[in-house]
């Protein structure tokens, strides 16, 4: 265990992460990149972007609370520093995240209102379900919430909307490009570690179980309140439309798991997002040993 933990030293994070992709960035992105003028300069494309980066805020802060709150949890001193490291990470993600909110015209005094007014309800409920795990100390259940489910929907959702905003918007999408890379690390470290961890404790898997498919359930219902109903879909296409505009081409939006976004409609796009992380989630935990619980369908 500590041989494979080796690959998640204090060191390796230095040399990669600190020392690596991020080296020179401000806030995850290129110094002096601002956020265009398309954004700014239009109300729904501005609001739009603060409703995403505050579900990105939640779902930072759940992760920080998260990894920190299992170090003291954990059964031994190499995993207690891996999980140091992603603290670390999880609180660079909420600092850039939030300095986005700022960037976006959202004024300090006004954070913590701006959270609650966009916060979407299930993905309090999503993070209310993992940190129950941590708070009572239960480690394997509590990595497993966070390292495969919450980092494995995160890594998914970054890649989607990175896709779109490579070219409308490089700054955002240099922020979410360090995101990425520290989720992969994330993720990697869950199944590799709970695996052999699960091999000792079996009597765990269920308690597991439970947790994943209610936490599949508020992911998915916090995907339906982004997309479904005829508000969103034509918020979407107003989206579109300015977008289209100030670039004066039919831009393509963005390509992702062999879709052009720009083609979707918002159906299809939930579903695509959906279906995408659910096939994650299934094989990630049939590689530690976990039955997959298909859960309810919002």
């Amino acid at each position: 265990m500590a041989d494979f933990l080796s690959g998640y030293s204090i060191q390796y994070w230095l040399e990669s992460c600190a020392q690596g992709y991020l080296e020179e960035t401000q806030f995850g992105h290129e110094a002096g990149v601002v956020e265009p003028a398309l954004v700014l300069g239009d109300d729904l494309l501005r609001e739009q972007a603060i409703k995403v980066t505050t579900q990105l805020v939640v779902g930072e802060r759940c992760a920080l609370s998260a990894s920190s709150g299992l170090i003291n949890a954990a059964p031994d001193e190499a995993a207690r520093r891996f999980l140091a490291t992603q603290t670390l990470d999880e609180a660079r993600h909420v600092e850039i995240f939030t300095q986005r909110l700022y960037d976006l015209g959202v004024k300090k005094p006004d954070l913590e209102s701006t959270l609650r007014e966009h916060a979407n309800p299930n993905l309090v409920k999503f993070a209310e379900t993992l940190l129950e795990k941590v708070e009572n100390k239960h480690f394997i259940p509590g990595v497993v919430g966070q390292n495969i489910i919450l980092e494995g929907m995160a890594f998914s959702v970054f890649e989607m909307i990175y896709a779109g905003n490579q070219k409308l918007n490089p700054k955002f999408a240099q922020t979410l490009s360090g995101t990425i890379a520290d989720e992969r690390r994330h993720v990697g470290f869950g199944e590799n570690y709970i695996g052999a961890l699960l091999k000792q404790h079996p009597e765990k898997k269920p308690e597991i179980e439970r947790m994943q498919k209610e936490m599949s359930y508020y992911m998915l219902a916090t995907f339906a309140d982004q997309f479904r109903g005829d508000e969103n879909r034509a918020e979407m296409d107003e989206m579109r439309r300015a977008a289209r505009a100030a670039a004066g081409e039919e831009a393509p939006e963005g390509t992702w798991q062999g879709a052009n976004l720009a083609d979707l409609d918002p159906d299809e796009m939930e579903g695509l997002l959906s279906n995408t992380v659910l096939g994650e989630f299934k094989t990630r935990l049939g590689r530690i040993g976990i039955d997959y619980q298909t859960p309810s369908r919002p």
